[in-house]
């Protein structure tokens, strides 16, 4: 069933916090994987999931920075992994698979964004294969840790408004654009949602896309101050712009996503400020919505199709 993009009212909106959004939720008999988890929205989801009783785990591109921003935090555990090797991501996968240990959530929040032109693996530009095939297989290959009802979520953005795949040129080998790898790589992330929920409904399986909204977060890295102040993002002292989130609030709807039976029956759905994003009806991205070729269920199925054989990993066949 491919799910309505329709906004509800769910007691929680822009400016709910990811502790809000779990407050009375007990997460002590889940295991949850946040990739990302320990820098800007990733931190702040696991600060939040681990607070609500959640054991996660956190892999990491670079476990001691990891281990150094979760140091004393209980029931949190760092493992290598790069995203941008598909041999690391096997190795991370085939351990975690050896300790039996099962997973109820996933959240998918690593990422890069704006980077300079960057080639990993056989040549595949670095956003798409970062933030979407590194994902894919990561998903893919802990297929048989995911528990009964699981939760998948994916966290897009709406730069995908930038961008539907680039079906010819997945790769930019025509002229590289940061801002326009960025966003196929975000419309990635959503379709991957769409397609994996129609693979996994019939066992339970559900999948997310979600907006965070605008943060300032180390994922801005590769944009200059002056550049984000021309953008209008912050003030020439640094102050974020009006309309921007704090982490806090910017991981509310990647938990409610993963935790709340409001989406019992949504899955595939594309979220926003705690609740199912309404389709844009502008291309103001601060605004936000999702772009119809981001909820494309033949979109999605295509790109799951070429991104099984880009990794030559399908387990859900």
């Amino acid at each position: 069933m491919i799910t309505e993009q329709h906004k509800s009212s769910t007691g929680f909106g822009a400016h709910s916090t990811a502790d809000e959004v779990l407050a009375g939720i007990d997460l002590s008999r889940k295991r949850a994987l946040v990739t990302g988890g320990y820098s800007g929205l990733g931190l702040e989801t696991t600060l939040a999931l681990v607070r609500a009783g959640a054991h996660v785990i956190v892999p990491a591109r670079r476990p001691a920075a990891a281990n150094e921003a979760l140091r004393g935090l209980p029931r949190a555990e760092v493992h290598g992994l790069d995203l941008a090797d598909l041999e690391s991501v096997r190795a991370f996968s085939a351990d975690f698979l050896d300790t039996g240990r099962t997973l109820d959530l996933v959240i998918n929040g690593a990422g890069v964004m704006a980077c300079p032109e960057t080639r990993v693996g056989p040549g595949w530009e670095a956003h798409f294969a970062v933030n979407h095939l590194g994902h894919f297989a990561l998903v893919n290959l802990l297929r048989p840790a995911l528990a009964e009802g699981a939760r998948v979520v994916s966290v897009a953005s709406s730069g995908h408004f930038l961008s539907d795949v680039r079906w010819n040129d997945l790769h930019f080998h025509e002229g590289y654009d940061r801002w326009l790898a960025y966003a196929q790589s975000k419309t990635a992330n959503a379709l991957f949602a769409v397609h994996l929920d129609t693979l996994g409904a019939d066992s339970g399986l559900h999948a997310f896309a979600v907006h965070p909204g605008s943060i300032l977060t180390p994922l801005q890295r590769h944009i200059p101050h002056h550049e984000q102040v021309a953008q209008g993002w912050i003030a020439p002292d640094g102050t974020p712009a009006t309309g921007f989130k704090t982490p806090a609030q910017g991981a509310a709807t990647a938990v409610w996503a993963a935790t709340s039976p409001l989406l019992d029956g949504h899955g595939g759905a594309y979220c926003q400020d705690c609740a199912i994003a309404e389709p844009a009806q502008t291309d103001d991205m601060l605004i936000g919505g999702v772009k119809p070729w981001a909820v494309d269920p033949e979109a999605a199925s295509r790109l799951w199709q070429l991104s099984g054989e880009l990794t030559d990993l399908d387990s859900f066949i």
